[in-house]
């Protein structure tokens, strides 16, 4: 068995999980909107962050093995939230590339390395995600 992380409810509306193979810690806190205090990543802030994050892992492969210069590119990610059921409803991903020089087929190969992000494929079809690539 390959365990990838073990998590522990702390209190307080809070868990700490580990990551096995790095150690890497991340704490988790209930948002303001569901009886927590906000002072850390929600678990559905981390489905969304999770998304953009691999967005970016996905096309840096793609950029790495094409000679193509992404360093700098930035996600702003917005989750929005609904009720009955308690869910996310939406995630929103906007990604400002940094100003360099991106021929066309550049920029169609980091569009389809982000539509192959397995985290999104991954994600419930009722989510609507969106996606805004910033060419500066």
């Amino acid at each position: 068995m390959n365990i990838t992380s073990k998590t522990t409810y702390i209190g307080g509306l809070r868990t700490e999980a580990i990551h096995i193979k790095s150690n890497t810690q991340i704490v988790t806190d209930a948002p303001t909107d569901n009886q927590g205090k906000g002072e850390s990543f929600s678990p559905t802030d981390l489905v969304a962050t999770g998304l953009g994050a691999c967005m970016l892992t996905i096309m840096g492969i793609k950029a790495r093995d094409k000679g193509i210069d992404m360093e700098g590119t930035t996600v702003d990610t917005i989750k929005t939230m609904a009720s009955k059921p308690r869910r996310i409803s939406k995630i929103e991903v906007n990604m400002t590339m940094p100003k360099k020089e991106y021929s066309d087929e550049d920029k169609k190969v980091l569009e389809m390395a982000a539509k192959a992000c397995p985290v999104g494929r991954s994600l419930h079809p009722d989510l609507e995600i969106t996606v805004q690539m910033i060419w500066s």
